[in-house]
């Protein structure tokens, strides 16, 4: 256990000793000259012994006041450094937490060109399903998809998660001559499905009026993120329910296809959360103007007029 002084005290004298002055070590630590006064006689008292002699116009040290002061100038100025290290090292990189979903299908290819419009500003992606504890540091905002705003942090609504069939268009073309038609959603329960014991398949059945959709479906591949089902989906595996807005892309370079416009949701948002304490560190305000505008963006432009 260490055996110190007050802190507070310590630092007041530190002060006072360096400037010889109340008032001048009053003023560079936004105190009144009596508080300086007070804080320095309580350490008097701790040591059983004057720091200083009181002269007009000076604070004089004593034997024992010169023999602390240099040590605990170099010990205040060794906190100090410390202190700016980090900060140096916390001002030059942004940590982005999010799900792979969002990180793969929409941020990754939109987040170079916030390094480019911010390059003495370091970006790491922290990709995963589970929630980071932002008031504890891990990271300095974070992109997450659920119901409501999450309790004690800024939540910033970005967009819907709505969903949609769809399925790479050799596979629909497949179905279409296995049908002799198109398929209508009707035929759905009967064809391949990615992960269909999802109950996202629930609420599209729902508004499609799928009646008896929710009879056992055919086995499927089983995946956990939708960037996985995506792929899985453009492999030719069956159809996924995936988010129109994260697979534009490849709805316009033809390796995935929408063939029904009707799209359900479950309620759910992705919201950028940010630790109150930290909304208006200049980083992380940067980086939510700059998310702002690209989901704004991302509603009526193609992705290479975002990045």
């Amino acid at each position: 256990m260490r055996r110190l002084p007050p802190l507070a005290a310590v630092r007041v004298f530190e002060a006072a000793a360096r400037l010889e002055n109340f008032t001048a070590a009053a003023n560079e630590l936004g105190m009144t000259q009596a508080a300086v006064s007070y804080q320095v006689k309580l350490l008097e008292e701790r040591l059983g012994a004057a720091l200083f002699v009181r002269e007009k116009g000076r604070a004089r040290l004593t034997g024992l006041g010169l023999r602390l002061l240099p040590q605990l100038t170099k010990a205040f100025d060794t906190i100090e450094g410390a202190f700016a290290e980090l900060r140096e090292e916390d001002e030059g990189l942004l940590t982005v937490a999010t799900t792979f979903t969002f990180a793969n299908t929409w941020l990754a290819w939109r987040l170079g060109a916030f390094q480019v419009e911010h390059p003495d500003l370091a970006v790491r992606l922290a990709t995963s399903n589970k929630l980071v504890d932002l008031k504890a540091g891990e990271a300095d905002v974070a992109i997450r998809a659920g119901a409501q705003p999450w309790e004690g942090l800024v939540s910033i609504e970005l967009m819907k998660v709505d969903f949609s069939p769809m399925c790479a268009p050799s596979f629909w073309q497949r179905m279409t001559e296995q049908l002799g038609r198109p398929p209508v959603p009707a035929d759905l329960p009967n064809l391949p499905l990615i992960s269909p014991e999802d109950y996202w398949w629930d609420k599209w059945f729902e508004v499609a009026g799928v009646e008896g959709a929710d009879r056992p479906r055919k086995a499927g591949l089983r995946l956990d993120s939708q960037a996985d089902e995506g792929h899985a989906a453009m492999g030719g595996q069956g159809f996924v329910l995936l988010t129109p807005a994260f697979w534009k892309n490849d709805i316009r370079d033809k390796r995935l296809c929408q063939p029904f416009e009707l799209t359900a949701t479950a309620g759910f948002r992705y919201w950028l959360c940010i630790a109150p304490e930290r909304r208006n560190v200049p980083k992380i305000k940067r980086f939510r103007e700059w998310l702002l505008r690209q989901v704004e963006l991302s509603k009526i432009a193609p992705l290479e007029a975002v990045a």
